[in-house]
């Protein structure tokens, strides 16, 4: 009868084997010449000695080989011993390398991971301290300038004071992004759910943004004339946001003369898909996965000059998570750019 053990206690078994063999043996040959010889005493005796030093052998070496392994855990500082106790233990040494290696390798990952959040921590904290600290350092310098005497002038005095007034709205501006983010992230904001038509809604975006589009000599249209309403669930004012940050964002980076169009299509049975499709500067293939950090800027200089608080394409990423809906690039350098989202049909 052949019995089949794992392969991990094939050591145990082969040692408490010659044990059990060399054990019986001598207490064979010592009855036999002392003693009234006993076949089924010598028997139950091997059988005995058989599991017994199994199992024996069996914890002894587990418990010299986690010791070992222990040890050496301890002294690799970047990785927890604490950890490995959960794992099972296995006197396979091919088995326990591959353990170790994958409990270093997850550890390395895990460092790698942490590294990358320190650099996101640092240069999230460096974006924000520049983006307050522009508008503030300005107001800064025209109230203490109208506190050294410029108020006396009535002209000068209304012109500084506007221009105060404008540092302190996109000071607001920030905050109030930052606060509908955090807001979003950790679930506060409630949506109002609600059944709307997403066609008549971009061309309320279209309108709102028309003057800026013209500055720039940008056409906002369609991609075909929509005859019926394409009704939609979801929030309307938050949606909206996300029309208008996007078609901002496209007359922002679009070329002089240029175009944005917006088209619907539908994908699936419940699903629509909305697309904002410009031909402006596009995005270097490098800069896409970041286009939704808090903060990150393409052109850096070029997208403060515009305005905004650099936390728009971050606003639209948790507004549509929020829906449990999905958000798509697709960007061709100095060619164009197409944002588009899914969005439940009512």
């Amino acid at each position: 009868m052949g019995l089949k053990l794992k392969k991990s206690y094939k050591f145990a078994a082969r040692s408490s084997v010659y044990i059990s063999l060399f054990a019986t043996g001598l207490v064979a040959i010592l009855t036999y010449l002392f003693f009234d010889f006993s076949l089924w005493f010598v028997i139950l005796f091997g059988i005995g000695i058989l599991a017994f030093s199994f199992f024996l052998l069996q914890y002894r070496v587990e418990k010299f080989i986690y010791k070992r392994v222990k040890k050496i855990y301890d002294e690799i500082s970047f990785l927890d011993a604490t950890d490995f106790k959960t794992q099972s233990i296995t006197t396979d040494m091919a088995t326990l390398t591959k353990q170790v290696k994958k409990f270093a390798t997850d550890k390395k990952l895990e460092i790698e991971t942490l590294k990358d959040r320190e650099e996101y921590r640092r240069e999230f904290l460096g974006n924000v301290s520049h983006e307050l600290k522009t508008p503030l350092f300005t107001v800064q310098g025209y109230i203490s300038t109208l506190l050294d005497g410029a108020h006396k002038d009535k002209v000068l005095r209304k012109k500084y004071l506007v221009r105060a007034e404008k540092g302190v709205e996109r000071l607001v501006y920030i905050v109030q992004d930052l606060d509908m983010i955090a807001k979003l992230e950790l679930g506060d904001e409630r949506l109002e759910i609600k059944t709307f038509d997403i066609v008549a809604l971009a061309q309320e975006v279209m309108d709102l943004l028309e003057m800026k589009a013209n500055a720039k000599e940008i056409t906002l249209n369609f991609d075909q004339k929509y005859v019926k309403p394409i009704k939609v669930k979801g929030d309307y004012e938050k949606i909206q946001q996300v029309l208008l940050n996007l078609v901002m964002n496209s007359i922002k980076y679009g070329k002089e003369s240029g175009s944005t169009e917006i088209s619907f299509e539908n994908i699936t049975n419940n699903k629509v898909l909305v697309r904002v499709i410009d031909n402006g500067d596009g995005i270097e293939k490098h800069n896409i996965p970041r286009l939704f950090e808090r903060f990150f800027r393409v052109d850096k200089s070029g997208a403060r000059a515009e305005g905004g608080s650099g936390l728009g394409l971050s606003i639209v990423k948790h507004i549509l998570e929020a829906h449990e809906e999905k958000i798509f690039v697709k960007s061709t350098f100095r060619k164009g750019s197409e944002f588009s989202f899914t969005l439940e049909k009512a």
